[in-house]
């Protein structure tokens, strides 16, 4: 094949070599589950991954020249439903050379390969919060909690129970056994864990028992998959501190939505993609 034709990526070891084992290619990958479909170009691998974390989803890494021939390629097999998604920079740069794309909406990804750090030494207990339990993993029939805390705490969470390959729950329970803090193991890859539905009850927060959900969630995941990531919004700097307190590191992303989806954006000029 020349330089400027996609080569199919047939297999989830392809992908991880293809993409120098990006967290976020080989998260998109999902192993290469059936209905995946990946190609390399040059320096650039896209993934085209249904119903990651609710949203069709194109993945995609490499220099500008060679990602934006590579997305407009992945785009017309795989059909305009799919967001392309990777660095802020690149995903903004593309943006101008890809039709029927609104603008870029930036957030974080962020990684750790490590187990959490031990946590600090607990302050002393407030009296509505002693007796408060340790973080463990949920059964089926919390499920109804697990939602009600949800839409009070984290109405927009894309992570909700009985949701396709949203796989578990983890929670910590008051003294009084009600549920007040959950995290999900939610479309996870095979070498990549992914945390979802992170949410606390309102009268239970600066408690630290976000903290104490995330690290047990996270902890897992590492052990499971050797990493584990998650997204967040740029804005929310009290989640960003916490994930840093147990060890991941930051990665700006962006996205681009089929126009009409948030909002139609003016069409842009074909950008010119240099040589490949």
């Amino acid at each position: 094949m020349t330089a400027g034709s996609p080569r199919p990526l047939a297999s989830a070891a392809e992908v991880a070599e293809a993409g120098e084992d990006d967290d976020l290619i080989v998260w998109a990958a999902q192993g290469m589950r059936p209905g995946v479909r990946a190609w390399a170009l040059g320096d650039a691998v896209a993934v085209a991954s249904p119903g990651a974390s609710r949203r069709d989803r194109l993945a995609v890494r490499g220099s500008t020249a060679c990602a934006l021939p590579l997305v407009r390629h992945a785009l017309a097999e795989a059909g305009p439903t799919y967001r392309p998604l990777g660095d802020a920079e690149l995903v903004r740069a593309v943006s101008a050379g890809v039709e029927g794309m609104t603008e870029a909406v930036g957030f974080s990804w962020m990684v750790t390969r490590s187990a959490p750090p031990p946590p600090p030494p607990p302050l002393p207990p407030r009296p509505e919060s002693a007796g408060g339990g340790a973080a463990g993993w949920l059964g089926p029939d919390a499920d109804p909690e697990i939602a009600a805390l949800l839409a009070g705490a984290n109405p927009s969470s894309y992570a909700v129970p009985g949701i396709d390959r949203v796989s578990r729950w983890a929670g910590v329970r008051d003294a009084s056994g009600a549920l007040v803090a959950v995290a999900a193991d939610a479309w996870s890859a095979p070498t990549v864990g992914l945390m979802a539905g992170v949410a606390t009850a309102a009268p239970a927060r600066g408690r630290g028992l976000a903290e104490r959900v995330c690290r047990f969630v996270t902890r897992a995941l590492v052990a499971e998959h050797g990493r584990s990531a998650l997204m967040v919004d740029d804005g929310n700097d009290s989640a960003i501190r916490l994930y840093e307190r147990l060890g991941y590191a930051r990665r700006r992303v962006a996205a681009l939505a089929p126009a009409g989806t948030r909002g139609e954006r003016a069409t842009m000029g074909s950008l010119s993609s240099g040589g490949c």
